[in-house]
């Protein structure tokens, strides 16, 4: 309840700013009975709108990790005013352009004065129950670990309390716990904890892992294979000119083949032929490629990459001849990044329940991707599973929102590309 007035709270402070204000000065200005006036009168519950589902969506967003603070999530007030301003064109439905710029400028104002409306107040400070697992939490960036010397309900109102809750718990803990939930105090098992900071799901064996339901949401699944075809289908003919200029610019380069096409593992371990602009000179003899998963990985500076190829894997445009990839239902948009064979008959060898990734299709970006970049050392690649399996578990449309939003923000600054 406190969590929906407190939303409630931030609209009203929001809308007495955007479409309030803008009926007053009109009817002063205009000696108009607001009423009367159809298009003012749609432009501003268009406008109440579009602020209320911009901020439901950062509402939504801030579930995940890396959003809660700072204008991380923001972009998406400004996709409410995009799906509004959408709908009054296909409808032509009459409004008011001067209104409804007025609505976006304010909306962008606020959100530099009064940031405090578009972002989740974070609860940091856990205090933690010292019984099992728990007392071994270590330092978590950017959250405030205190560990609970006695059974007692914490003081601060925006305060949670972390369990091990598979452990066996005395009574006085147990009635503890208990009445923090019913008094509205979040309760967490210390893995989920770890989960929603890091956003990664650690799996040290399938059948003891915190996934929940081995299949992800089957209805959004199949929503999502029309969304991606019909993107897909749509989005081709505008980036043709685009492609075709690359794929000139390639072919001039060196006059080799202007696509590269590798084999790799998809949806239900079934292999794929993948494509993507050619941004490498072939190995020579002493470089050639030994089918092994190490050889597989593209090393940072490697020497192979063209001058052209540098910038056009910067910016992810090598990518975009998955498209194709897309429109034959063999990727989505959005997913685990699909690896090469060769690597990923090494991961199953290592990882037993690797192959649990591949539930659902591979992607042209994904939770990896935007949280960590292209990875080579072998270290890393275990956090980059630990990604994709947080992928998988909290499989949804939020999900794969605030993926499409931190992809924006790569592409314009070229993170983690190798």
């Amino acid at each position: 309840m406190n969590r929906i007035l407190h939303f409630l709270a931030r609209y009203l402070i929001g809308w007495s700013v955007v479409c309030g204000l803008p009926l007053v000065l009109l009817y002063f200005a205009r000696d108009l009975v607001f009423i009367r006036d159809t298009s003012a009168l749609n432009t501003t519950i268009a406008s109440s709108i579009a602020l209320f589902l911009g901020l439901y969506i950062t509402r939504q967003l801030f579930s995940f990790p890396g959003t809660r603070q700072g204008n991380q999530g923001i972009p998406a007030v400004f996709a409410g005013f995009a799906i509004i301003a959408g709908a009054l064109l296909l409808f032509r439905i009459p409004y008011s352009v001067g209104l409804l710029a007025y609505s976006l400028i304010a909306t962008a104002v606020l959100m530099v004065v009064r940031k405090d409306l578009f972002a989740s107040t974070p609860r940091n400070n856990f205090h933690v129950v010292p019984i099992g697992e728990a007392a071994s939490l270590g330092d978590i960036d950017g959250v405030t670990l205190v560990m609970m010397e006695r059974p007692g309900l914490p003081s601060d109102p925006r305060a949670s309390v972390v369990a091990d809750l598979r452990a066996n718990l005395p009574a006085e803990w147990e009635r503890i716990l208990a009445s923090a939930a019913l008094r509205g105090i979040p309760v967490y098992h210390y893995k989920l904890l770890q989960e929603s900071i890091a956003g990664k799901v650690k799996i040290e064996h399938l059948s003891e892992n915190t996934l929940g339901s081995l299949i992800p949401d089957q209805a959004y699944k199949e929503i999502k294979w029309v969304v991606d075809r019909v993107a897909a289908a749509l989005l081709l003919p505008i980036l043709l000119p685009f492609l075709v200029i690359v794929a000139l610019v390639i072919k001039l380069q060196d006059g080799r083949d202007v696509l590269y096409r590798q084999k790799r593992i998809g949806l239900g371990g079934k292999p794929f032929t993948i494509y993507k602009f050619r941004s490498m000179r072939p190995a020579s003899a002493d470089e050639e490629l030994d089918g092994s998963a190490a050889s597989a990985m593209t090393a940072a500076n490697d020497v192979r990459i063209t001058r052209f190829g540098s910038f056009i894997r910067r910016y992810r445009i090598d990518e975009l001849p998955q498209i194709l990839n897309i429109l034959k239902g063999e990727m989505s948009f959005i997913g685990p990044r699909p690896e090469a064979i060769p690597l990923a008959e090494w991961y199953e060898r290592e990882l037993p329940f690797y192959s649990y990734r591949h539930i659902v299709r591979p992607g042209l970006t994904g939770w990896a991707q935007v949280n960590q970049g292209h990875v080579t050392d072998l270290e890393d690649i275990d956090h980059k599973l630990q990604y994709d399996f947080y992928y998988v578990k909290y499989f949804s449309a939020w999900l794969d929102i605030l993926i499409v939003l931190r992809t924006a923000r790569i592409i314009l600054t070229g993170f983690g590309s190798k």
